[in-house]
């Protein structure tokens, strides 16, 4: 695992005690970015509690996006938080409840941070960050095995699926960005995949990133049977 934008998940196959958020499951990776730093009691600490009370405490998050801005300029703060497309509402706010928790004590004093569980993304920024297009910070992940015959086939069977998802993840609007799905990979093993934007982008920077992230797999993947992409 090594590299790591909340704009994309990619898959393939944020006052709370210290104790209390020990106790929670740990990101599958996060990033504490150098981009400033607040000091206690100041007022972006006070906007940045605003806003991730708002998103843990929000009871609609039927879809699995939330943003959410608070303050004024040079305090204002913004944050994101998306979760998988195929999770339930119940199961995506117990996990962004996580990551309000977590994330601002791992990333202690800074301005800007993001972190992932298998579930859900969380990031927050003193910059506007909704509607924009990343594609850093990002990480990969993946399965140790490599894939034991025709890796070819293997190969444009993924391609094919991914192509395919990719147009219809990117279509789908301001709500959700989100498709999923199976094709027959080589001795009949059925292969599995998963593609999903922040549906604040538009149809075309979503494509592109998840077209991005494709591009990326031979540098972390290339041969397993299995491999996350997040951006």
């Amino acid at each position: 695992m090594a590299m790591v934008s909340s704009r994309l998940v990619f898959l393939v196959s944020i006052c709370i005690l210290v104790s209390q958020a020990i106790a929670q499951p740990d990101f599958l990776y996060h990033f504490c970015l150098d981009k400033g730093n607040y000091t206690s009691n100041s007022t972006y600490n006070t906007n940045l509690n605003q806003v991730l009370s708002s998103l843990s405490s929000n009871t609609e998050i039927d879809y699995g996006f939330y943003n959410f801005s608070y303050g004024k300029s040079p305090d204002k703060v913004y944050s994101l938080g998306l979760c998988r497309g195929d999770v339930k509402p119940d199961i995506c706010r117990s996990c962004l409840n996580n990551a309000t928790n977590l994330l601002p004590l791992l990333c202690s004093n800074q301005k800007e941070a993001i972190g992932w569980y298998d579930y859900c993304v969380l990031r927050y920024s003193f910059r506007d960050i909704f509607g924009i297009m990343e594609d850093s910070p990002s990480f990969y992940m993946w399965n140790p095995y490599n894939v034991s015959a025709n890796y070819d086939q293997f190969s444009q069977d993924l391609r094919t699926l991914l192509d395919s998802q990719r147009g219809q993840a990117a279509k789908g609007g301001s709500l959700r960005k989100f498709a999923a799905g199976n094709a027959t990979a080589p001795n009949n093993q059925t292969l599995y995949s998963l593609v999903q934007c922040t549906p604040d982008l538009s149809d075309q920077d979503c494509s592109d990133c998840l077209a991005g992230a494709m591009e990326e797999i031979p540098n972390c993947c290339d041969g397993k049977q299995g491999g996350r992409v997040q951006l």
